[in-house]
């Protein structure tokens, strides 16, 4: 079982964007329960995943409405939630230093 670090934050999405809960829930639940060693392994879950340098994934969300970047410790199976947003929010950050 990993260890996802702020949850709270994905929460607070959900709760003012109704639509993305269902999504980021088995989101959640799915990553909780994963085990990712690599890269490749998300790729095996999540096709349309990208993968950035610095350890960090890119999540589309509710059909790529919404944009979920994490930042990955194999090692430890931790991961950290760095942002999540729309696309235009997206488009404003650099996701490999977020």
């Amino acid at each position: 079982m990993k260890r996802i670090v702020a949850k709270r934050t994905i929460r607070e999405f959900w709760e003012k964007q109704i639509d993305s809960k269902e999504y980021l829930q088995t989101w959640y639940q799915t990553a909780r329960t994963a085990v990712w060693r690599k890269p490749s392994d998300i790729k095996d879950f999540y096709a349309n995943v990208s993968i950035l340098k610095n350890s960090r994934a890119v999540f589309n969300i509710k059909g790529n409405d919404y944009r979920l970047v994490v930042k990955i410790n194999y090692e430890r199976q931790w991961i950290f939630i760095r942002f999540i947003g729309t696309h235009d929010e997206y488009d404003k950050i650099d996701a490999n230093t977020i």
